[in-house]
């Protein structure tokens, strides 16, 4: 592990040694008298009592549950009681720092941390209670909030992005070199945000090292993208040898590859090499679309907002054929009955970040209410779970059920109804469980 990430792990223990009162740890919760989306349904359940034990739900009951242990009793009075929301295409770093942030000299330890660590606390109070981290310097940000130090949603890490040298995360500014000619890691490779790896070996060396730190699922660019300065949309990055030693060595530990890619082309030799879910894929057509289908691909893709007139010029150019793309990959995954999951996917523009919730609205042209929800909740915690045994949270996620772990957050009102309830977490979000643990509170 690096100085730099050893720096920040003791950064962590020193500035976030306490738990902050908000966050209530308790051993027994009823919620009495609310309305139950469980993550799948059409409609709401009537009125029903769930009895939350440890950070499991115990019971669900239309009757009241008696209880010989004391019970900390929440009165939802007909409130919304539903699983807490899951964002699968986060960067928890690159989404809470502007690029000049990530470029300047000054940027440190406790820089990262203050920002880093402020951006999980919200997402949480917006009820995103399980996210996956698509790529980027997460491990000691996973850390603190597993230990108690940091509060944020559950992270599912996919450690530094891997790239071939012109690939989307090749992050070298002009005067660095090539690392395997020179010898001289990159900034971007010295903060652990990206590994430029090249060939079968340093490609498998480059999972392996992921895999080290604990990484839940590998994050592979086999295809250009628009926030790079090297590779235009279209190119093919990895060849299949390479692709496939990637695979191999996740599958060996459990798990998978996911990759970020627009094109037919590079989803195709994708598939081929073993990649089991594929972000973004705006630019896909109707016949790779029906072969992730035959393959049971997972298709994790965004609703992009338009450029603005403040983007660079090169990025705005980059986007078109993406943000055109979108508007034809949605209904046509829907049609065909994808697996699909959504996610945010902010980069460098930490502002976005407050309308994490209202990105969710944006998917109404083409889905239900209770499809967007079941999307948000369920749909995005199986994608979670492909991880199999590297998963860092054993357990059921996504559901209100008897069994599943209990992260859930309590609406006032009926968001299967009124979807914007959603986009006001801070009004509308009562009460926010994680693991059994009340973060937010505001029921009388």
């Amino acid at each position: 592990m690096s100085k730099f990430y050893f720096t920040i792990l003791l950064f962590i223990s020193i500035l976030f040694n306490h738990l902050d009162a908000q966050c209530q740890s308790t051993s027994s919760v009823i919620f009495e008298n609310v309305k139950v989306f469980d993550g799948k349904s059409n409609t709401l359940t009537s009125p029903m009592n769930v009895w939350i034990e440890g950070n499991k739900i115990k019971a669900i009951s239309s009757a009241p549950i008696q209880t010989i242990e004391e019970v900390i009793k929440i009165k939802g009075n007909g409130k919304t009681l539903m699983p807490g929301l899951i964002d699968v295409h986060v960067h928890m770093a690159f989404g809470a720092l502007t690029m000049r942030e990530m470029m300047s000299p000054m940027l440190s330890e406790g820089v990262i941390m203050e920002k880093v660590g402020g951006n999980a606390e919200r997402m949480l109070m917006r009820g995103f209670t399980s996210v996956r981290d698509a790529g980027g310097p997460i491990f000691p940000l996973k850390m603190g909030v597993d230990q108690g130090k940091l509060k944020g949603p559950r992270i599912w890490p996919s450690g530094a992005t891997i790239s071939q040298t012109a690939g989307h995360g090749d992050f070298r500014t002009p005067e660095e070199q090539s690392r395997r000619f020179f010898g001289e890691p990159s900034r971007a490779e010295r903060f652990n945000a990206t590994i430029i790896a090249d060939g079968r070996d340093e490609v498998l060396t480059a999972v392996r090292e992921n895999l080290r730190f604990g990484a839940s699922q590998i994050k592979l660019m086999a295809g250009g993208g628009t926030s790079s300065a090297y590779d235009p949309v279209d190119v093919t990055q990895y060849t299949f040898d390479e692709m496939r030693a990637a695979v191999e060595a996740a599958e060996d530990w459990g798990t998978y590859v996911m990759v970020h890619a627009y094109t037919p082309r590079a989803v195709q030799r994708a598939i081929k090499a073993g990649v089991k879910c594929v972000e973004h894929g705006q630019m896909l057509d109707e016949k790779t679309l029906r072969l992730m289908k035959r393959k049971n691909i997972w298709l994790s893709t965004q609703n992009l907002v338009e450029s603005t007139p403040d983007m660079d010029p090169q990025r705005i150019e980059k986007r078109k054929p993406v943000i055109e793309g979108q508007a034809k990959l949605w209904p046509i995954a829907k049609k065909m009955k994808l697996k699909i999951a959504w996610g945010t996917d902010f980069l460098f523009e930490p502002e976005l970040n407050e309308q994490q919730n209202a990105y969710i609205l944006r998917l109404q042209q083409w889905f239900t209410n209770a499809e967007i929800l079941k999307m948000v909740t369920h749909d995005n915690a199986e994608l979670l779970q492909l991880s199999g045994l590297r998963s860092p949270y054993p357990g059921k996620l996504g559901v209100v059920e008897e069994g599943a772990l209990a992260d859930l957050i309590l609406v006032d009102g009926d968001p299967l109804n009124d979807l914007s309830l959603i986009a006001n977490p801070a009004e509308k979000f009562v009460l926010i469980m994680k693991d059994g643990k009340v973060y937010k509170n505001l029921v009388e």
